[in-house]
C-alpha cells in the first residue's frame, strides 16, 4: 500500500513540474522572486528575505496554493507543500481548498442576481422573502427592518460572527438549526444586536439568512443553483457548495491542519452553514471570479452580473468598510477589492485590483496565516501593484530576559478591548486580536511586533511596578493601555470578560481564569456560559469536587433558546477532544451525574 500511495505522490508531483516547465523565462524568473522575497513587517537585525519553503516550516503549513493574475489573466498557478502529509499527497493546482468566508463573496453574486432578475429587492424587509423561516425581530431591531443590502454588508446588526465546524461522522445541523441555535448547532439563535443599518458588525448569522432566502426564492437545492447560475458561468467549473463534497470530489479535497501542523480529525470539518464558510474551490477558480470583476468594472460585460450590480459588489456601502459582498481597500487612491477566510484547518485571501488588472489568490491547508501576508506583499512587490507594497521596518533587538518578561505578564485594557502579555508552552508572548505574537526588545522596556504597527513601552509607577504600556504607530501616540491589578473594581462587558478568560484557560493560567470568572459572574449571573467555562477552569486545574459541584447545579437548565446546559457539555466536550485536551475528568463528570457523551465518542 505504502509503495502505491509513494507512486501517486510521484505521479502528481510530476504533472505539477511538468506543467510549471511551460511557462517562459520572464514568467519562471517572476515566481522564483515571488518565492524569494518574504518579508514580515519588521526585518530585525539586517536578517534577509526568507522562501516560501522557509516560511511554510517555520509557521507549520502543510500545504499552500496560489495563483497571480497580470493584466487580466492568470500569468502563473503552482501549489507547495502537502494536500496531506501523511498520505504525501502533493498539492496541486487542482487540489480544492475550504478556505472559510471567501464563500460569502460568491453568495453575494448569487443575491445580486437574484435582484437583477427582480426576483428580490434589495433593500425590502428580508420576512418578505423568508417562506421556510421568519427572522423573529424584538425591540433590540428598534423598529427597522433588515434588508438583503444589510446582510451583504454586514450592517444588519445581527449576532454570530462566524461558525465551528461539525465532524464529518458527527451529528450536524440543519441550516434552521443554525439560525434558531437548536443542537446539533454549536453557535446560539441568529439574533439583532441592534438596529439595522447602525454600523458594521460582521455576521456569518447574516450570510446564513442569505442562503435561506436564496433557497426560498429558487425553490433550489443551494449548491446546485449556485453552482449552475454563478460558478459555472463564471468559470469556477472545479469549485462547489456541497457538504460534504461528493466522494469523487474528495479525492481532490486537501486535509486541514491546526496552527501547531497537527490534522483536523477525519481530514476536514463539514459547514451547514455554505453561504458563509462551505465553498470548495481552487485559487485558479478563484482568479475566474477576480477577472469576470475588473473587466466588468472597465466595462466590459459580466458573465453573471449586471453592470449595475457589478457596481455594487465593488462600491462602499453607505462609505463602511464594505460593499455588497467584498471589503474594498483605498492605498492612497489605489483601490482592491478583498476578501480574508478561515475554517477549520484552512485559510486564505484574495486580492484584485480596480485597475491594471492586478490580483492574486492564496490558499493554505492550516488555521495560521501569517505566510498570507507575506506572500501577497512579494506579490505586489514583483509584479509593481500600485501603492500596494509595504517596506518593511527595520530594527535592532537585544535580549531580555525572561525574569525581566515575566514581570510584565498581566492583563492590559485599551480602546474598548485587550491585551495580554504571558507565557503559554514555556515561551513568553504578546497576544491580541486572537494572536500568539513573539515580542522583540529594542529597550529592556520598549517592544515590537512583526504582526502589529505600534512600538510599545512599558509604564512604571514610583514602585517599580507595571501599570501599562504607550502604543505609538509611525511616530502618532495612541491612548495608554491600563494593566488590570484589581479584579475587585473591574467593569467589562461580558464578551470581554468571556474572551479574557478563554485566553487565561487557553494558557493553562487556571487560577487567574477562575478569578476573572468570579467577577464576569458577580456582574452578569444569569451568564451561563460563563458558568460553566468556570466549571471547566475547575476541572483542569484538579479540582474535581468544585468542578461537579457547578455542572450538578444547573443540569437541565437552558442557556439559551435551543441549548440546554447538557447540550454545551457535549460541545465543549468536542472541543476539548479534538483539541487534545486529557478529557478523562470530564468523562467521569458525564458518568457521574449521568449526562450521555457526544454521539461517536
Amino acid at each position: 500500500m505504502k509503495s502505491t500511495i509513494s507512486s501517486l505522490a510521484l505521479i502528481l508531483l510530476s504533472l505539477t513540474l511538468i506543467s510549471q516547465a511551460n511557462y517562459s523565462e520572464e514568467t519562471l524568473k517572476k515566481i522564483s522572486e515571488v518565492e524569494s522575497s518574504l518579508t514580515t513587517n519588521l526585518v530585525l537585525n539586517g536578517e534577509p528575505p526568507a522562501t516560501i519553503p522557509q516560511r511554510m516550516a517555520e509557521y507549520n503549513v502543510k500545504g499552500m496554493s496560489i495563483a497571480v493574475i497580470n493584466d487580466y489573466k492568470i500569468v502563473w498557478a503552482k501549489g507547495y507543500g502537502w494536500a496531506d502529509e501523511a498520505a504525501k499527497i502533493p498539492v496541486t493546482t487542482e487540489t480544492l481548498f475550504e478556505p472559510g468566508s471567501i464563500s460569502k463573496t460568491l453568495n453575494a453574486l448569487g443575491i445580486l442576481k437574484l435582484a437583477q432578475e427582480k426576483k428580490v429587492d434589495l433593500n425590502t424587509d428580508i420576512n418578505t422573502y423568508l417562506t421556510s423561516w421568519k427572522f423573529p425581530y424584538d425591540s433590540l431591531s428598534d423598529g427597522k427592518k433588515i434588508t438583503l443590502s444589510h446582510l451583504l454588508s454586514h450592517t444588519a446588526g445581527l449576532t454570530v460572527h462566524g461558525f465551528p465546524g461539525h465532524g464529518i461522522n458527527d451529528p450536524k445541523p440543519t441550516i434552521y438549526q443554525v439560525l434558531n441555535g437548536d443542537s446539533p448547532s454549536f453557535t446560539p439563535a441568529v439574533r439583532s444586536m441592534y438596529a439595522p443599518g447602525l454600523q458594521f458588525e460582521y455576521s456569518g448569522g447574516g450570510t446564513s439568512i442569505a442562503q435561506v432566502i436564496l433557497t426560498d426564492v429558487t425553490r433550489q437545492v443551494y449548491e446546485s443553483w449556485m453552482y449552475e447560475n454563478v460558478l459555472k458561468p463564471i468559470g469556477m467549473i472545479h469549485s462547489t457548495y456541497e457538504q460534504p463534497p461528493s466522494k469523487e470530489m474528495q479525492r481532490l479535497c486537501a486535509s486541514a491542519y491546526r496552527g501547531d501542523g497537527t490534522p483536523v480529525e477525519d481530514r476536514f470539518h463539514v459547514y451547514p452553514e455554505q453561504a458563509a464558510a462551505g465553498l470548495w474551490m481552487t485559487p485558479s477558480d478563484l482568479c475566474q471570479y477576480i477577472i469576470d470583476m475588473q473587466l466588468a468594472y472597465k466595462g466590459q460585460p459580466s458573465k453573471v452580473l449586471s453592470d449595475e450590480m457589478v457596481k455594487l459588489h465593488l462600491t462602499p456601502y453607505n462609505n463602511g468598510p464594505t460593499a455588497l459582498g467584498t471589503f474594498i481597500q483605498n492605498y492612497d487612491g489605489a483601490l482592491y477589492f478583498e476578501h480574508g477566510a478561515g475554517n477549520d484547518g484552512f485559510c486564505g485571501q484574495f486580492y484584485g485590483s480596480l485597475e491594471d488588472g492586478n490580483g492574486v489568490v492564496v490558499f493554505l491547508n492550516s488555521e495560521d496565516g501569517k505566510i498570507l501576508g507575506e506572500v501577497i506583499n512579494s506579490v505586489a512587490k514583483v509584479y509593481k501593484w500600485k501603492n500596494f507594497y509595504q517596506e518593511p521596518r527595520h530594527k535592532k533587538t537585544i535580549h531580555v530576559s525572561e525574569e525581566v518578561i515575566e514581570t510584565y505578564h498581566g492583563i492590559y485594557l485599551y480602546d474598548n478591548t485587550w491585551a495580554a502579555i504571558g507565557k503559554k508552552d514555556g515561551r513568553s508572548h504578546f497576544f491580541t486580536n486572537n494572536m500568539y505574537v513573539d515580542m522583540h526588545f529594542i529597550t529592556p522596556t520598549l517592544f515590537v511586533n512583526r504582526e502589529f504597527q505600534a512600538e510599545k513601552e512599558m509604564i512604571k509607577d514610583e514602585m517599580g511596578a507595571i501599570t501599562g504600556y504607550t502604543r505609538v504607530v509611525n511616530g502618532k501616540a495612541y491612548p495608554k493601555s491600563t494593566k488590570v491589578t484589581d479584579l475587585n473594581i473591574l467593569e467589562l462587558e461580558s464578551n470581554l470578560f468571556a474572551e479574557i478568560t478563554w485566553y487565561l484557560f487557553e494558557t493553562k493560567e487556571f487560577e487567574e481564569a477562575i478569578g476573572y470568572y468570579k467577577r464576569a459572574i458577580l456582574l452578569y449571573p444569569e451568564d451561563l456560559n460563563m458558568k460553566m467555562n468556570m466549571a471547566h477552569a475547575y476541572l483542569f486545574k484538579g479540582d474535581y469536587s468544585q468542578a461537579l459541584a457547578i455542572y450538578n447545579a444547573h443540569l437541565g437548565e437552558i442557556i439559551h433558546e435551543g441549548l440546554s446546559w447538557e447540550d454545551s457539555m457535549r460541545s465543549d466536550f468536542r472541543y476539548f477532544k479534538e483539541n487534545h485536551y486529557d478529557t478523562s475528568e470530564f468523562e467521569k463528570v458525564f458518568h457521574e451525574l449521568k449526562v450521555s457523551l457526544p454521539e461517536g465518542k
